[in-house]
């Protein structure tokens, strides 16, 4: 009696713990035709009229199994269920030698992996262990300036990409990828007066990244370019996709030199070194770095241009840094120097955040000033460092006289 109770109490543990087979009966409508060799299936009756199952496991252990019925080429069956998965067959008495049972099992993330069986064969266990993609999507950032933009893909290996373009939208096929566990997140915080959002769909081993255009523009209004760079420093591989004015950008181009000619002295001194000096703290050294130094975008010509007119503006003619190296803007060289080091430029984020506010409309400079200096970072989190330096300025001594 004891030995009983402890059976049945095993039992209420241990069975809601362990994962149930399902049972797919895979039994094609229309029977086999007869052959000869079925004179002698009564030499091993348990063999070729007993029941005929195979059981199907897979690693991960939660794919999605595909099951194909085969006989003499032609499909007779197909049924998806859920690993572990029990497949019910016809006994072997009422199966061909022909009779086959295609197995295939995929995963998000996972390559997809198959095998065939024989249904008169002797197989009643399968396990199909699946490989991880070669490839993975992790993060997505979007830079917009000047009527210009940027969408780049970062993932762990070189991407192999094919892209297909359609009247409103710009579909980007990334081969053999997995899709990453805070892509979504990414996607949320692309947008612009150029990118309405993004929106992704595992097909098979590939991923397909779709990059729908905002309200009011379509593909013809823009002129697309693509560019593929590798990140030394954060490894990793960048797919970027660049969309340029069809008229070149010329217009916006003279309106940026023009908005840089307007920036003075007090907007890279005083009360803006505040704001220049909280801004920058908040900010990921390593990620401002990256954003601000040369890297074949869109936005390094513009980016060039304001750190002359820094130099220009400053005291004494020069681009200071802070660890005091000092560069003059009007030699080539030195410029070049101070751009791989233009996070460290002091009061270059003050000049940017002028620049934007010159050039941009009110309703888009918080997300062009992002673009520029803080592309990875979140509109929201973004705008609460925004909303913080803005008060390190508004609490500067000298604006209280």
């Amino acid at each position: 009696m004891k030995r009983l109770l402890l059976t049945l109490c095993a039992a209420l543990v241990v069975g809601p713990l362990a994962a149930a087979a399902d049972e797919v009966h895979l039994i094609p409508e229309d029977k086999a035709a007869w052959t000869p060799g079925r004179m002698f299936g009564f030499l091993r009756p348990g063999h070729n009229y007993g029941d005929r199952q195979i059981e199907v496991e897979t690693t991960p252990s939660d794919a999605v199994v595909d099951l194909y019925y085969v006989r003499a080429g032609f499909q007779k069956r197909y049924e998806q269920a859920d690993a572990p998965v029990t497949v019910v067959l016809p006994t072997r008495s009422a199966s061909t030698s022909r009779d086959t049972v295609t197995i295939r099992a995929s995963a998000e993330g996972w390559k997809a992996k198959e095998v065939t069986l024989r249904v008169q064969g002797k197989e009643d266990k399968v396990l199909l262990e699946l490989d991880p993609l070669a490839n993975m999507l992790f993060a997505v950032s979007h830079s917009y300036f000047g009527g210009r933009g940027s969408v780049s893909f970062q993932t762990k290996e070189a991407p192999q990409v094919r892209l297909q373009k359609g009247a409103r939208s710009f579909q980007v096929s990334l081969a053999e990828t997995a899709r990453g566990e805070a892509l979504e997140q990414s996607f949320s915080q692309v947008k612009s007066p150029l990118v309405g959002g993004l929106g992704s769909q595992q097909v098979g081993d590939d991923l397909l990244v779709r990059v729908v255009l905002a309200p009011g523009v379509t593909a013809s209004d823009i002129e697309m370019r693509s560019r593929q760079s590798h990140d030394p420093i954060g490894d990793r591989y960048l797919f970027s996709l660049d969309f340029l004015p069809v008229d070149g950008g010329e217009r916006s181009v003279e309106e940026a030199r023009a908005a840089l000619k307007r920036i003075a002295r007090g907007d890279v001194s005083g009360c803006a070194l505040d704001f220049d000096s909280a801004l920058r703290s908040r900010l990921d050294a390593a990620d401002l770095a990256r954003s601000l130094a040369p890297s074949g975008s869109f936005t390094d010509p513009y980016l060039r241009s304001a750190m002359r007119r820094l130099g220009e503006v400053s005291e004494g003619g020069r681009i200071v840094l802070l660890d005091g190296s000092q560069y003059a803007p009007s030699k080539p060289l030195e410029l070049a120097a101070a751009m791989t080091e233009a996070s460290q430029a002091r009061g270059f984020l003050a000049l940017l955040r002028r620049f934007v506010d010159l050039l941009e409309p009110e309703a888009q400079r918080t997300v062009a000033f992002r673009s520029l200096v803080a592309p990875g970072v979140g509109a929201a989190e973004f705008v609460e460092m925004l909303s913080a330096a803005e008060a390190a300025e508004a609490a500067c001594p000298s604006r209280s006289r």
